[in-house]
């Protein structure tokens, strides 16, 4: 018989989910705003996506989507995934440091959400205390979400199996707040960003499917009108908050090459299932062993979809086992072969990999997706409830075997077991000062928040220097030429490529025309660019203005006919 989960264990269980997020993603808990999880890719535009969403609730709500990168365009902040369900907490502190301080502490609340989120879905099936911790563990800390430690946007996915579990709590007794608060919390998973949010979407319609048969085959009962009601609502809510979110998504795609994704593109990112068989290089365990299978992948950051020995053993086990009540196990194991299946994408020429193929033709919002193996998230999610369900199995038969163990033998061995299934699935350095997989965050090289702006910022020909300055650009949030996303906008390329004699007449002219009041070169990076000889070049007769401030030169756009001027600061 089911036993609802208690204020106690609840709060055991998000303690445990803290512990774990905290010792498997060691020593970055020393080093809150100083390193950042994985790299310098994509953790600093996402930590600048968080700041601004902070700064737009507070400034300019109406106004959300138009962000200080990419000046002059419009709704710049819908060129990636805007983390806009992690916007309260950009309220709180302001600059570069706060900004990384956030976002490494949201990186460890991610994780702990996905220990507690499934841990909950879990129990609401039916599973234990035990073998819930198993399934959060197995989802928390699958291999495939090590590689992808650089994308925020992925590893927030403990919303979905929160969203179910909360959900199915309230169908079950009935109480339509709770069926209510299910929703808003899968409204909130869709707020962090569309890779997840599109498919969940797909998903609740899939389970509404699925409830409508079930209820026509069971005569058509009158369910409670508060239900109804509840469901009306919360549907309404999701359904409103998706169309919102959608018109600036919708009017990037129109007016940006890039947007969506040709088939060419989405090929790139799809490949065979031997994709199963290879971890990501740095997974402690098995980086190594599969490094062979995943030296024969093209873009392999995006195909390491290896499941974990541990969990696959523990999912086939409770795949057969009778810890879950059969529709389940049926539903999850079809779950975890059909989303596996489109997370290998398609190839023009057809062949087995058509499922995703069809999604991406029929589907409304399929062709923004870029990348088919980030699905692989909702299949860790099924893998991870039939771990649960094989480790309460495998318990059962301990129990009967052993029948004097202690609660506290018990405990230690479901404990062993989690914490074996997140070891397998991470990247620990067995040195405690070296933060292997955290670099330290770049500090800015001088403060330009009071340069006039619009603001272009130099080198920019590369990503790394447009993610640093995105970063910097939330001390103040001035409007700047640069950003960083997946789209790169024809305006802002033609911009930064004319650059290359800066300063001349040709490149402040166009600044000029184009209403760029400032550029910001920054000293320390242009080795090797256009930009290398720019410092000590003439200013006479081009109207700028010509300071150095620590590590950066900041030139700023005067009057045509104003007298260049040359100033040092100390």
């Amino acid at each position: 018989m089911r036993r609802d989960v208690t204020r106690r264990e609840l709060l055991l269980a998000c303690l445990a989910g803290i512990a774990l997020s905290l010792v498997m993603n060691w020593p970055l808990p020393l080093h809150l705003g100083d390193t950042i999880p994985k790299d310098l890719g994509d953790p600093l535009p996402q930590s600048w996506q968080v700041a601004w969403g902070g700064h737009a609730l507070a400034h300019q709500p109406l106004d959300f989507f138009q962000s200080n990168q990419f000046w002059p365009l419009p709704d710049t902040l819908a060129f990636s995934d805007a983390l806009i369900g992690y916007a309260p907490a950009g309220l709180i502190g302001s600059g570069p440091h706060a900004a990384a301080v956030r976002y490494d502490l949201l990186f460890l609340f991610a994780y702990a959400l996905c220990f507690v989120g499934t841990y909950l879905l879990a129990r609401e099936l039916g599973l234990g205390p035990a073998g819930a911790a198993i399934a959060g563990a197995a989802f928390a800390y699958a291999p495939f979400r090590l590689e992808q430690d650089g994308h925020m946007q992925v590893i927030s996915s403990g919303g979905i199996p929160l969203a179910l579990a909360v959900g199915l709590r309230g169908y079950r007794l009935r109480r339509p707040w709770v069926v209510f608060a299910g929703f808003a919390v899968a409204t909130w998973q869709f707020l962090i960003g569309p890779t997840l949010g599109l498919p969940l979407f797909y998903l609740l319609c899939l389970l509404g499917l699925v409830a409508a048969i079930v209820w026509w085959r069971r005569g058509r009962p009158t369910p409670p009108r508060a239900l109804v009601v509840a469901t009306i609502a919360g549907a309404a809510l999701f359904l409103l908050t998706a169309a919102l979110i959608a018109r600036p998504y919708m009017r990037v795609a129109d007016e940006h090459r890039g947007a969506e994704r040709p088939p060419s593109t989405v090929e790139a990112f799809s490949d065979t299932p031997q994709v199963f068989a290879a971890a990501p290089a740095e997974n402690l365990v098995w980086g190594d062993a599969t490094g062979p299978v995943r030296d024969e992948l093209q873009n392999p950051q995006e195909k390491t979809l290896f499941p974990g020995v541990l969990i696959l053993g523990l999912a086939i086990v409770g795949a057969l086992s009778r810890a879950l009540e059969r529709r389940f196990r049926i539903g999850l194991v079809v779950g975890a072969v059909g989303v596996s299946g489109l997370a290998l994408g398609f190839h023009e020429s057809g062949g087995l990999l058509w499922p995703y193929r069809l999604a991406y033709e029929v589907l409304p919002g399929w062709q923004g997706m870029r990348t088919p193996g980030r699905l692989f998230a909702f299949a860790t999610i099924c893998l991870a409830l039939l771990a649960g369900a094989g480790a309460s199995a495998a318990l059962a038969a301990l129990r009967e075997r052993a029948p004097r163990l202690g609660r506290t033998a018990i405990a230690a061995t479901v404990a062993g077991l989690a914490l074996a299934i997140a070891v397998e699935g991470r990247a620990l350095p067995f040195d405690p000062t070296d933060s292997l997989a955290q670099p330290r965050v770049p500090p800015a090289p001088a403060d330009v928040s009071g340069v006039p702006a619009p603001q272009l910022h130099l080198p920019a020909l590369t990503p790394p220097d447009n993610r640093r300055y995105v970063f910097w650009s939330t001390d103040g949030f001035p409007e700047i030429v640069n950003g960083r996303s997946s789209i790169d906008p024809a305006f802002t390329e033609r911009l930064i490529r004319a650059m290359n004699e800066f300063p001349d007449r040709a490149s402040v002219a166009l600044l000029r025309r184009r209403g760029v009041r400032s550029v910001v070169l920054h000293l320390a990076r242009v080795d090797g660019t256009p930009q290398e000889g720019a410092a000590r070049r003439p200013l006479a007769g081009l109207g700028l203005s010509r300071r150095r401030s620590a590590k950066v030169m900041v030139y700023e756009l005067r009057s045509p006919n104003a007298s260049s001027v040359v100033t040092a600061e100390p």
